[in-house]
């Protein structure tokens, strides 16, 4: 929302007077022929970039004052730059504008003038225009234009690389191949000459070249990288630090350009003419026999060889050693892509990539260095026959384990793992099993990464895995507050003179509840499904319910046990999905007390528990014995409405002989008893204290447990009648202490006399109460041998008619 003076401001801009804006027009005019821009003019121009920006409309602004802010593009002062361009763009281009600048122009292009032409190209044409002119602009050499054009070129091909792809030709291709080979690989080994003190004799002979530098402060014996140091930089140095910025986008977008009617000359004069070779690494003559794509990936492999070489001597400053980690990240990176386009490449990368693994694989703190080579490993370990053990077990093992708090990292290992998935799966066993630690990214920081598990959670469900990774999901807000734990004992003391004491720090520290929190904090999944004393655990961590990363994960669960069920019964056996409703049960009372938590738990458990049965009917014959012992349990009436409701209804509905041919009769009459009890016992009597009533739903699905019981077994009809009639009869006093609602209670009345009524027909109450698969999903309205098609049809035809 706007403050209240931005909104004056906007209101004022969009009700301006034509008259008053022209003559704003003239004044700002005036102001652009001064010779000395000053702060009135910044000013105005930004009223300008507000009056336009603001109206709905896109003006047209006179002929002299779009010349004049055209003019500023090239303005010394970025400043000026940036508040011409950003008005010019709203605004509509001259009408001979075309998209194309004269090529004296174009070499003088800065990315603010690249971007408003870019942001007013009218058609694919003008932007292959203005593309093509660049290009011709870098064929210039350096005596041929002023010497800062050409760094900003490239990154306007970048741009246009990203955003319109289909303007490059094949010609382009090539041509800038040539070029960026010329950068990266030919650039001066000098530095750049210094200021000029001025005086009749001063030129460039009276300064004396000095060579580039290593980051440890040695003199550099092999070509310039962006990891070489010096006073100060060349033109074709910094090209160099600009290629080696667009290299990988370009090595991963230009196989997507079309194949023209390019004639483009594959002989590699570029690379010799205007360049200064470094005579210690020149390369062998057959490199320069090569086509222009394939010379490329042959001078980006030695560059980023070099810079892995580079990253190995001490830099002085910290600044330089955290570019040497960047400069890490993108060489292999790179590596990996040249290695993707010619399969040749990997056998003379592997050594190198091996050896830097080697080396800085002690180290965490190269953790976001050691990931692209994991993802080397992955796409050309099987290649190359090289064992990537010790690759998974660092980054399936200990990044999590040690670094879990790091937001950074947690971001760009689960981004590896979701661009990798299917790989993965099929080619590391150790991911499946490395759910436990994953899982502490989540349990630290679940807003942040609660996406990146979504879409992961499904790869790690197998019937290996299911039973412990489901105790896992509800045991994520206690991995929370162990980690909070096991970061304040790191940084606390042990004995605290002051304050307020955690019993929970203490706990984490105390050798007889050690095992508790270190199977928690385990690093990969087997060693058991649950905690034997959970309960116990449940105490010690009770403080820490309302912490707030214990809190927001906690409200992520029932999101990732939507998932967890939505692929298991996928990959699930019978068998297994049995284990699971028995986990159900015996969990929903073992669950750590936050504040509604326990209740988004039981819905989801509830809802699935009527999707695996709906399914599989035969589950609840299966896991009858422990349905039972739920459903019998008077407590959970008050204390699992949700998931007790649905038990029942599963019991009623489902234990069956059409279910399954094992159901007995005297199965039967034994879940009748239990509920039968259950019903006589809260319609009896109050509900304990500190608790409500019990909600007419359970009421009535105990009802009508018992009436579709009783329909199958007719001896047992009598008890429900009888007890349905004396339920009328005591409801007729007037209100009940199990029922604080009138409304509710009449409707408890009438489904009970609904019931009552069908059982005086046997037959009939069964067929209604549990009717065959046929009659509840009917298909009669694509049945073409009976008249209801036809009949819907001519109904569908009359009313469509009008």
């Amino acid at each position: 929302m706007y403050s209240h003076g931005s909104e004056s401001l906007i209101k004022q801009a969009r009700e301006i007077q034509d008259s008053e804006l022209q003559k704003f027009y003239s004044r700002l005019v005036k102001l652009l022929q001064g010779k000395e821009l000053g702060y009135e003019t910044v000013d105005s121009l930004q009223r300008l970039h507000l009056i336009l920006s603001a109206n709905k409309y896109i003006r047209t602004l006179p002929p002299e004052l779009q010349k004049r802010l055209q003019s500023l593009l090239s303005s010394p002062a970025e400043q000026f730059q940036v508040l011409s361009s950003a008005v010019l763009r709203e605004t509509l281009p001259p009408a001979a504008h075309s998209g194309n600048y004269s090529q004296e122009n174009i070499v003088q292009l800065n990315s603010h003038a690249a971007a408003l032409l870019l942001s007013q190209a009218g058609s694919r044409a003008d932007v292959s225009s203005l593309c093509s002119q660049l290009l011709r602009g870098l064929e210039s050499r350096q005596s041929e234009g002023p010497t800062n054009s050409l760094t900003h070129t490239l990154p306007i091909l970048n741009t246009i690389l990203t955003h319109n792809l289909e303007c490059l030709t094949e010609d382009h291709v090539t041509l800038l191949s040539k070029k960026l080979v010329d950068w990266l690989r030919y650039a001066s080994i000098l530095q750049g000459g210094g200021a000029s003190s001025g005086g009749f004799f001063t030129g460039p002979r009276s300064r004396q070249p000095v060579p580039i530098a290593e980051l440890d402060g040695t003199v550099s014996g092999d070509f310039f990288t962006v990891l070489c140091v010096g006073q100060s930089f060349t033109e074709d140095q910094w090209m160099n630090v600009f290629s080696f910025s667009a290299l990988r986008h370009w090595l991963l977008t230009y196989h997507s350009v079309s194949n023209g009617n390019g004639t483009a000359d594959t002989d590699d004069r570029s690379e010799v003419d205007g360049s200064v070779v470094s005579m210690v690494s020149v390369t062998s003559s057959s490199s320069r026999l090569l086509p222009p794509k394939e010379r490329l990936r042959e001078k980006s492999f030695q560059y980023c060889q070099r810079l892995i070489e580079q990253s190995d001597r001490k830099a002085h400053k910290k600044s330089d050693a955290d570019l040497q980690k960047a400069c890490l990240v993108e060489a292999v990176c790179i590596l990996d892509c040249v290695c993707e386009e010619d399969a040749s490449l990997v056998f003379r990368a592997f050594p190198c990539i091996k050896a830097l693994f080697g080396r800085l694989s002690s180290d965490l703190s190269f953790a976001r260095v050691l990931l692209p080579i994991a993802q080397f490993y992955l796409n050309h370990g099987e290649m190359a026959a090289v064992d990537c053990g010790s690759v998974w077990a660092l980054v399936f093992a200990r990044f999590p384990a040690e670094l879990f708090n790091d937001p950074f990292l947690a971001h760009e290992l689960l981004r590896f793992l979701r661009l990798n998935l299917e790989s993965l799966q099929l080619r590391v066993p150790q991911y499946t099993h490395s759910f436990p630690n994953l899982l502490k990214f989540l349990a630290w920081d679940s807003p942040a990464v609660v996406d990146d598990f979504v879409d992961l959670l499904p790869s790690l469900v197998t019937a290996g895995t299911a039973v412990e990774l489901l105790h896992t999901l509800l045991d994520l807000p206690c991995l929370s507050a162990t980690l909070v734990l096991q970061v304040r004992s790191t940084c606390l003391p042990i004995s605290e003179q002051s304050g307020r004491g955690l019993l929970s720090l203490d706990a984490f520290r105390s050798p007889s509840f050690r095992g508790l929190f270190l199977f928690l904090l385990r690093g990969e999944a087997g060693s058991g499904d649950t905690i034997d004393r959970l309960s116990t655990l449940h105490e010690l961590l009770v403080e820490t319910a309302d912490w707030p990363r214990v809190v927001q994960c906690a409200q992520t669960v029932p999101v990732l046990l939507h998932i967890f069920f939505n692929t298991v019964i996928t990959v699930a056996d019978e068998k297994l999905l049995a284990h699971l409703i028995l986990v159900m049960l015996e969990r929903s009372s073992l669950l750590l007390n936050i504040p509604k938590y326990n209740k988004e738990i039981h819905r989801v458990f509830s809802s699935h528990l009527l999707r695996l049965c709906k399914l599989h009917p035969s589950l609840v014959m299966d896991q009858s014995h422990e349905l039972l012992e739920f459903s019998g349990a008077t407590a959970n009436v008050y204390s699992k409405e949700e998931l007790y409701t649905h038990v029942v209804w599963v019991l009623g509905e489902y234990l069956s002989v059409s279910c399954d041919s094992r159901c007995s009769v005297t199965l039967i009459t034994s879940c009748f008893e239990a509920l039968e009890a259950v019903l006589f016992e809260i319609t009896s009597s109050a509900p304990p204290p500190g608790t409500d009533c019990p909600a007419p739903r359970v009421v009535t699905t105990l009802m009508s447990a018992l009436a579709k019981l009783a329909s199958r077994s007719h001896d047992l009809i009598p008890r429900v009648s009888l007890f349905l009639s004396k339920l009328r009869t005591v409801t007729r006093g007037g209100s009940v202490a199990w029922c604080s609602d009138e409304e509710d209670l009449v409707a408890i009345v009438t489904r009970g006399e609904e019931l009552w009524s069908l059982l005086k027909a046997p037959g009939v109450a069964q067929s209604v109460l549990t009717p065959p698969a046929h009659v509840t999903t009917p298909q009669w309205h694509r049945d073409t041998n009976v008249a209801l098609p036809l009949r819907l049809r001519t109904l569908t035809n009359l009313t469509h008619s009008h």
